[in-house]
């Protein structure tokens, strides 16, 4: 099953093509300047009855060398069959467009990028045919943007960059630099950028940070993601107040009856968020004889 990561990681690569143009810089592929970058079909089936995609394709064009097809591959974790997948993509687009063929694999972990950045060869060991060099971008070679005015340079590269480091221990400072970057963008740039790294960061504890950041910081702009924040949020605000109501109705009907409350007992019931078993306890309070009573589960039978 295809993971939010894993589609954060190479779908960033078709809302902002121009992305390479940057990476190649940071990761040391001299290229001339960008001219376009197309979107194209990542369906590599043939007429056998044996699907085979890649992730993200584009053709790139450039200023002075020709046009080449840049495949992103997003790979959360070490895939022996990507030995026999990732040459098969190599050779078959540059059969099928007849042109240059770069493999760019983006990672989230040391490991998996050490793994992705080795050869792969097909051939005698003495004599390889056809060598496969992923170019690979993860934490290892990705910079860790926690400056503001770096961040706003290159605002999708910095996503991806975020997205890369989801691990890094660092991230919390990373996702603040992150959201204080976005405040000022247009909501047609910010958009898809929150939902890039929300996605990015998966269910890693660092995903309840950036929720809260979009919550606080980026409050002003909606999204599918702001708006299911602030629904989580008016949803939590009703559950609180049902739970304060209906511990205040325990605490009056027992104080109606007579019953003598301890102040433990008061903290306790105050304290308690659970409406359903704040309710179990207002039934027992119209028959409790002490307050901790309300307390005991058989209470009801026992009456």
């Amino acid at each position: 099953m295809v993971s939010a990561p894993h589609e954060a990681m190479h779908r960033i690569f078709q809302e902002y093509p121009g992305l390479f143009s940057q990476l190649s810089d940071v990761l040391g592929l001299p290229l001339p300047p960008l001219v376009s970058a197309e979107i194209l079909t990542v369906d590599l089936t043939e007429n056998e009855p044996l699907e085979r995609r890649v992730d993200t394709l584009l053709r790139i064009r450039t200023e002075n060398d020709g046009p080449f097809l840049l495949v992103v591959e997003a790979q959360g974790k070490q895939d022996p069959g990507k030995t026999a997948s990732w040459p098969y993509y190599v050779t078959y687009l540059n059969n099928k467009y007849r042109i240059p063929v770069l493999l760019l694999v983006v990672c989230q972990d040391h490991a998996t990028a050490a793994w992705a950045a080795r050869p792969l060869t097909i051939g005698l060991p003495q004599w390889p045919t056809v060598t496969t060099r992923p170019l690979v971008a993860g934490p290892h070679n990705m910079p860790v943007i926690t400056n503001v005015a770096e961040a706003r340079k290159d605002l999708a590269l910095a996503t991806l960059s975020a997205i890369t480091h989801a691990d890094n221990p660092d991230v919390d400072a990373i996702l603040k630099t992150m959201s204080v970057a976005l405040r000022d963008a247009p909501e047609s740039i910010v958009e898809p950028l929150v939902e890039f790294i929300a996605q990015g960061l998966g269910n890693r504890p660092a995903a309840q940070q950036w929720r809260n950041l979009v919550a606080v910081d980026l409050s002003f702009y909606t999204s599918p993601l702001s708006e299911e924040i602030r629904d989580e949020g008016r949803a939590q605000g009703r559950a609180q107040g049902r739970a304060q109501g209906r511990a205040e109705s325990v605490l009056l009907l027992l104080g109606a009856r007579g019953v003598a409350i301890s102040d433990r007992t008061r903290e306790k019931i105050r304290t308690c968020t659970d409406p359903e078993l704040l309710g179990q306890w207002l039934v027992r309070a119209a028959v409790a004889a002490t307050g901790d009573e309300i307390f005991r589960e058989d209470l009801s039978a026992d009456r």
